[in-house]
């Protein structure tokens, strides 16, 4: 077990069974290898700290204490942070002891925040429970020890136990709290120090001056002091008195002395943990109650309070009384939940990293409206787009294709300024930098493409798909319905705005943006050309920008509100999202590792501009050629040498694959991984021994994306395209067909390579689902039991063909 590093010597210390006396230098506890120094500030060496045997490097922070945080992403820069632990999170729910299983792991993330060279505090609660399992246990063992001197046998009557004085709980168990403590953070040779406080030490300035000086005086000896009210000599508090004025907070529970004590030491950030998870508009539990995300000073007024929890003698209104008396002396708050499993082992640290978790109180109040506003307001407006005719659909898509062209200077020009930041900056690399850029003729093929959704937007949503009529005057049919609220998180890519918005309007979904940083002016743009299409049939709101600093893990947490993720970008953001989407479904694809296989029987000129075109059109998309299979037979033929030279006049980067390089002599740079999506002027080449090699290949280092095969021979095509399991199998094609607009779509919103739903380049038909709508007259399901007079019939029902005009 790790031990804790004596300090200075001026200090004596005994920690873990070990008494610590040491010089100015460095010393161990123990002979053991793995060790923390700390130093005194007098001591001026040099201290490498290590966690077990890997250095840890902490990172400096600091930060001038004035004014409380702003946004969550400022919680990172917190230096100075108090920890305050609630009885629910304490405690055991039969409040007889305490929840070791959850402390445990909340010392855990105070250690690694300590250890990152945060100054850490903990208020505690829960001596009175630890107190009254003591206590509860030595009455029982005495009243069994009586009764059995008494009875004279083993049998023992029923026994009861008195109900315990709290002072006196608190006074049995403070030792003993005090004392697991120690021994948890001693487990990550972290040392702590107890202080018991009472509302006097704060009311008198001498006291308050001692206190305010012994608590610098641990937190510069990297101490964690651990403090409690002295509920051993406490009065019981009297209600409502835990505000007095604006410059006293009376110390009635610890809710209020963490507030009084995060002001008194100028805190950075307050943490609040109880059993609620976080500040709800109504009382937890009742049908419209709300989690909010950030609380606002101004807005008390509008929420209803409920009954405190189970234990502790605060409630939520004391937390927020509290919360908001802290924030106006400087201090930053969140309330969270410290009870549930599933976070209680990453929610401190989650906090300080800025995700969204709990309330997270803030002075400053945004002019838009919060994400959360944002997609109910989406999820009203797609209501009423819904509800349009299709024509009043595609008037809205027509009119945006028109404002791209008669705005399009505008465009370019908040499209130059996006490009001018990010070459400046130097942080995205060249394909990256194409996407981002806008062009004229990229505007007029957008266009193009948006008129093609408006057309086959005519029969879309409410489309009837099957009908059946299970008995007489009961029918049954499955029509088309928008699948609700679309997320779409994009990078570098202001020309998927108009497509997906053009989509989702069409299939009468409403939709949520969030486009990369590096596009913020041309998405920005774009986004008001979009509202200014949708007003003129009164759904604006139907498509909305997410302009905060919303991060996409907090996005994907929205799984009440968002139907569907649609991730539009790099291999590594949609495996992001796939993994932070938890109960939303994502619909995408991770990779694009797209296959060209050149057959034994194919000619020149096919293998040539089929090569070219997928490898070279636009390397940066997703189906652009990653990995070159050919057949063993035409190594070493004309054919090879023309691909070969070809690549190298293009400036293709060759990699060989491992069965490629044992052919050569001199062979290019062998490939590190065959599952490699280069979305560059590179790619792997690799040789196989027949169509079935490559499909084999295919299926075990492909991404089911899109894959090609190039030959004359018609049965050796028609078997690659039957057995081969990818989204897009194409013979004699370049891969980058793979595209809704080239398949007539108009427009996609990405290519998904998942089993269900949608399948391929995603249009408008992905963006479905269905319902089903009985109509009868009066019918029971009684009607058509054995003694019922009804039978089912079942029968089709032909639907008529919908054509657009």
């Amino acid at each position: 077990m790790l031990q804790r590093l004596a300090l200075c010597s001026r200090l004596k210390v005994v920690t873990g069974g070990w008494q610590m006396k040491t010089c100015p230098r460095f010393t161990r506890a123990a002979s053991q290898a793995k060790y923390f120094p700390t130093m005194c500030a007098s001591c001026r060496h040099t201290a490498v700290r290590h966690w077990s045997n890997i250095p840890f490097i902490t990172v400096p922070l600091t930060r001038t204490h004035g004014k409380s945080f702003a946004h969550r992403s400022e919680l990172k820069h917190a230096k100075r942070i108090v920890v305050k632990l609630g009885s629910a999170v304490v405690t055991r729910g039969d409040e007889c002891g305490l929840a070791l299983g959850r402390l445990a792991s909340i010392v855990e993330q105070v250690a690694v925040l300590q250890n990152q060279g945060r100054e850490m505090m903990i208020v505690t609660s829960g001596a009175v429970a630890f107190g009254k399992q003591r206590l509860r246990h030595e009455i029982l063992l005495s009243q069994s020890v009586r009764q059995a001197l008494h009875s004279g046998q083993n049998q023992l009557k029923e026994m009861s136990v008195p109900v315990l004085e709290a002072r006196a709980c608190a006074a049995a168990g403070q030792s003993g709290l005090m004392a697991l403590y120690e021994a948890m953070f001693t487990q990550y040779s972290t040392c702590t120090a107890q202080i018991l406080v009472t509302n006097l030490d704060f009311h008198d300035d001498q006291k308050r001056r001692n206190l305010n000086s012994t608590l610098h005086e641990l937190l510069r000896m990297n101490i964690v002091p651990i403090i409690n009210t002295n509920d051993a000599v406490v009065p019981p508090p009297e209600p409502n008195s835990d505000l007095q004025g604006v410059n006293v907070i009376s110390i009635k529970d610890n809710d209020s002395l963490a507030a009084r004590l995060a002001v008194e030491m100028k805190a950075d950030l307050l943490i609040a943990l109880s059993d609620v998870e976080g500040l709800y508009d109504s009382p937890p539990g009742s049908d419209d109650a709300k989690l909010i995300d950030i609380f606002y000073p101004g807005d008390q007024q509008s929420i209803t309070y409920g009954t405190k929890s189970r234990v502790g003698i605060g409630g939520m209104e004391a937390k927020v009384k509290a919360a908001l008396w802290a924030l106006q002396g400087g201090t930053s708050v969140v309330i969270a939940n410290g009870t549930h499993p599933k976070v209680t082992g990453h929610v401190i640290t989650d906090i300080v990293e800025g995700k969204k978790v709990g309330t997270f109180f803030s002075e400053v109040k945004p002019a838009g409206p919060t994400v959360e506003q944002q997609t109910e307001m989406a999820r009203q407006g797609g209501r009423s787009l819904a509800a349009l005719l299709p024509e009043q659909r595609g008037d809205i898509i027509c009119h945006l294709a028109d404002l791209l062209t008669e705005k399009r200077e505008e465009i370019l020009e908040a499209n130059k300024k996006d490009m001018e930041i990010a070459v400046s900056g130097g942080r995205l690399s060249p394909p990256l930098l194409n996407r981002l850029s806008l062009s004229t003729a990229k505007l007029n093929s957008l266009a193009i493409g948006l008129r093609q959704i408006a057309v086959s937007s005519q029969d879309s949503v409410g489309r009837v798909i099957r009908r059946t009529r299970i008995a007489n005057n009961l029918e049954l049919e499955q029509i088309t319905v928008p699948i609700g609220v679309l997320l779409v998180i994009f990078e570098s890519r202001p020309d998927c705005l108009p497509q997906v918005s053009a989509l989702a309007i069409a299939s009468g979904n409403a939709l949520l943006l969030k486009g990369g940083k590096e596009a913020s002016n041309t998405n920005k743009i774009l986004h008001q050309l979009t509202q200014e299409a949708l007003a003129i049939h009164g759904v604006r709101d139907a498509v909305q920008l997410v302009s905060t600093r919303e991060e996409v893990e907090d996005l994907c947490r929205l799984d009440k509100m968002i139907d569907l993720i649609i991730p539009r970008g790099s291999s590594q953001l949609v495996r992001d999202i796939q993994r932070a989407a938890k109960g939303i479904p994502v619909l995408g694809h991770s990779e694009g590792i797209c296959h060209v296989y050149i057959d034994v029987d194919a000619s020149i000129d096919k293998v040539i501009k089929i090569i070219r075109d997928s490898k070279c059109d636009y390397p940066a998309a997703c189906n652009a050629m990653e990995t070159l299979l050919v057949h063993r037979d035409l190594l070493r033929t004309p054919l090879f040498d023309q691909i070969i030279d070809m690549l190298r006049v293009e400036r293709v980067k060759i990699h060989a694959g491992p069965k490629f390089a044992s052919y050569l002599t001199f062979s290019p740079s062998e490939v590190k991984s065959l599952r490699t999506e280069y979305g560059d002027l590179e790619c792997c080449i690799e040789v196989v021994d027949s169509m079935q090699d490559a499909i084999d290949h295919i299926h075990k280092y492909g991404s089911s994306h899109t894959d090609v095969i190039v030959t004359d021979n018609e049965e050796t095509a028609e078997n690659f395209l039957q057995q081969l399991d990818s989204a897009c199998v194409f013979w004699n094609a370049s891969s980058r067909f793979s595209d809704g607009y080239r398949f007539g779509l108009g427009a996609e919103v990405g290519i998904s390579t998942a089993r269900i739903h949608a399948r391929g380049p995603v249009g408008l038909e992905g963006l479905l689902t269905t319902k089903w709508v009985l109509r009868g007259d009066g019918h029971t399901v009684s009607d058509f039991s054995e003694q019922g007079s009804m039978k089912y019939l079942h029968e089709n029902i032909p639907v008529p063909h919908r054509t657009s005009n």
